[in-house]
């Protein structure tokens, strides 16, 4: 038999061990409490918030990434357009006319477009009233048709070989349904100073889009920036001069970020080759807003071994 003693001694011991690891626990079961937030200067902080809401209005514009309803790939030389079911659209539109007109390709690959007579279209915020010649996103002055009162855009696109219709509608419901964006907490270190380092002139790099196409873009050098005590390098995309693009990947794309990765804008270096990246400031593609969208995906170059807890979160839609 154990000695009383010793059971009142057994039983202080367990009582002790089972009460610290109730005061281990949090009120969710043992996970961790979350980071407090960073601490910002007043600046900081509200030149981060304007930055997002820019962002908003951006998006929300009538014309905006959020208002597409409509990819239409052109496979023949020849399609009537407009949203009608039964009159033999060989395009049919989620919004406008029932019958919008005729879009046809010539023997040089040209694209034209011939309006149903009656209908208020233009073309470029110019009355329509007869057979244009239809320019798309790969030439210097790309076309866009009006209707419903402006409301509503047609233009083309150019994606590898092939040609489509890309339509947006100020009604569209990825529009009047937007959640809003959610964020990381805006934090300082993760607006990192890196090195520029430039490519030869004319390099270009292989990137590939979400519909499976791949071209190569201007990739005017590479940015070396430190984290943690580690290097890390983003490829840049771009023309000399202008705002360096990034398009990347992190261990919280798919755990926290869109899985596709993710869109970084940076200044063009200085003489002094230094590039600030601020990863507070990174954003989703359009098609994490729309199933209407060409968006390309990180190259290999750029998918990181690193968690960037910044910027823009995952965007869960309403609308299916």
């Amino acid at each position: 038999m154990v000695p009383a003693r010793t059971m009142k001694a057994a039983c202080a011991v367990t009582t002790m061990l089972l009460l610290a690891a109730i005061a281990g626990c949090g009120d969710k079961g043992g996970e961790p409490a979350p980071a407090a937030a960073p601490q910002v200067d007043a600046a900081f902080a509200s030149a981060q918030q304007a930055w997002r809401d820019q962002r908003r209005e951006d998006l929300l514009r009538a014309d905006g990434w959020t208002s597409l309803v409509g990819l239409h790939w052109l496979d023949l030389k020849a399609h009537y357009v407009g949203s009608g079911e039964r009159i033999g659209n060989g395009v049919r539109f989620a919004f406008g006319p029932e019958r919008m007109g005729m879009l046809s390709r010539d023997a040089r690959g040209n694209y034209w477009f011939t309006p149903e007579t009656g209908l208020e279209l233009t073309l470029n915020d110019a009355p329509l009233k007869g057979r244009v010649a239809l320019h798309g996103d790969h030439q210097p002055e790309p076309g866009v048709i009006g209707f419903d009162e402006g409301k509503g855009q047609v233009s083309l696109i150019r994606r590898g070989t092939r040609h489509a219709l890309r339509v947006k509608h100020a009604d569209a419901p990825t529009r009047l349904q937007f959640a809003g964006l959610e964020y990381w907490p805006a934090d300082p270190a993760w607006r990192i100073e890196g090195r520029f380092l430039p490519h030869p002139v004319g390099q270009t790099l292989p990137i590939g889009d979400i519909i499976g196409v791949q071209s190569d873009s201007p990739n005017p050098g590479v940015v070396e920036f430190e984290h943690e005590g580690r290097i890390h390098r983003l490829e840049a995309l771009g023309e000399p001069g202008r705002d360096l693009f990034f398009v990347l990947a992190d261990r919280t794309s798919g755990h926290g970020s869109y899985p596709a990765g993710r869109f970084l804008d940076a200044a063009w270096p200085g003489p002094d080759g230094k590039v600030v990246l601020d990863f507070n400031r990174a954003y989703n593609p359009p098609c994490a807003f729309t199933l209407f969208a060409t968006c390309p995906l990180p190259p290999p170059q750029n998918r990181l071994d690193l968690a960037i807890t910044a910027g823009e979160k995952t965007y869960v839609s309403p609308v299916h």
